[in-house]
């Protein structure tokens, strides 16, 4: 066998290898992710707040308790956190939101909201109008379809 034979076969069993330990580490994060979200579910709950403002921050930057962020590693304490500043009763309060519903949290509005901890699970009702649905993203081949098909339309007219 070749010399660049051996070194194939080298980076397939370092490949192979990989994959396997990637496949088994993940298996014990779901494990790990399933039970926080069991704990989560079952501290939850619901609070009327009045949102301040929201914005993406460090986790450092956002004001939040110091146990937090002690709590939290080092590697995501740089990481960018949905971060909504609201009045729950007469305290105000900094809360990290999930990603799905960070977008649909109106601002300058009384929400009532489904808490667990200072983690904003989900929103249940918006005071003075309904629960904006979260928008859809377009990918980038359907924001240029949608170009070319206006473009068309516009030239037929």
């Amino acid at each position: 066998m070749q010399w660049w034979g051996w070194l194939i076969l080298g980076i397939l069993v370092v490949l192979i290898g990989a994959m396997v330990f990637m496949y088994f580490f993940g298996r014990r994060m779901q494990k790990k992710q399933n039970e926080a979200q069991k704990q989560m579910d079952q501290m939850k709950q619901q609070v009327s707040a009045l949102i301040i403002d929201k914005q993406k921050k460090k986790l450092t930057e956002a004001g939040l308790p110091d146990a937090v962020v002690n709590e939290t590693p080092k590697y995501a304490r740089r990481m960018k956190v949905p971060v909504v500043k609201c009045k729950v009763g007469p305290r105000v309060m900094t809360l990290i939101a999930d990603a799905k519903v960070y977008d649909i949290i109106p601002v300058k509005k009384t929400c009532t909201l489904m808490v667990s901890g200072i983690y904003i699970t989900e929103i249940k009702a918006v005071r003075g109008g309904s629960v904006p649905k979260p928008q859809v993203k377009k990918n980038a081949f359907a924001r240029m379809r949608d170009k070319v098909e206006a473009k068309l339309a516009k030239n037929k007219e």
